[in-house]
């Protein structure tokens, strides 16, 4: 009996382990020279549906522009717990902002999303500036923003 149990937990904890397995990722987001002041940036994890999933980084550090960035603000009910000790300064333009972060494995080829909002004061709002999959495929591969970001890559 003590064996079976043994076993049992021993299966238990591998599967628990290969659950919350994760990776190392970089993300690279590079803007555009765009003469205007720092760019309020926030990205995330949707899934395939776009659903808001995980807030990963919101670069600029004054919470009431935050709405300004509606796909994340919308997903992310504007709540300090999705974004508390995941900020940092704005991005000036024709800067570059990279982060590295731990994801869980089980978000990479499952159909799930990055996505980057941006914003600048007294300038246009861009939802969904960039939006890729979330693919080992797509490492390395630069996409084009349709608003501020010139370019976004990511690495595992």
């Amino acid at each position: 009996m003590k064996h079976l149990a043994m076993v049992i937990c021993l299966a238990a904890a591998s599967v628990l382990s290969a659950q919350t397995s994760a990776r190392e990722i970089a993300m690279t987001t590079e803007l555009k020279n765009y003469g205007g002041d720092g760019a309020y940036l926030a990205i995330y994890l949707t899934n395939a549906a776009g659903q808001y999933q995980q807030t990963l980084w919101v670069a600029g550090q004054k919470s009431k522009y935050y709405k300004h960035l509606s796909g994340w603000a919308r997903g992310s009910g504007l709540r300090s717990s999705e974004y508390d000790g995941l900020t940092g300064a704005s991005v000036a333009s024709g800067k570059t902002l990279t982060i590295t972060l731990d994801l869980a494995d089980a978000y990479i080829d499952s159909g799930f999303q990055l996505r980057v909002d941006s914003a600048v004061e007294d300038m246009r709002d861009n939802r969904n500036d960039i939006v890729v999959p979330l693919t080992s495929e797509g490492v390395g591969k630069p996409a084009a923003g349709r608003g501020y970001v010139k370019a976004f890559t990511y690495s595992f």
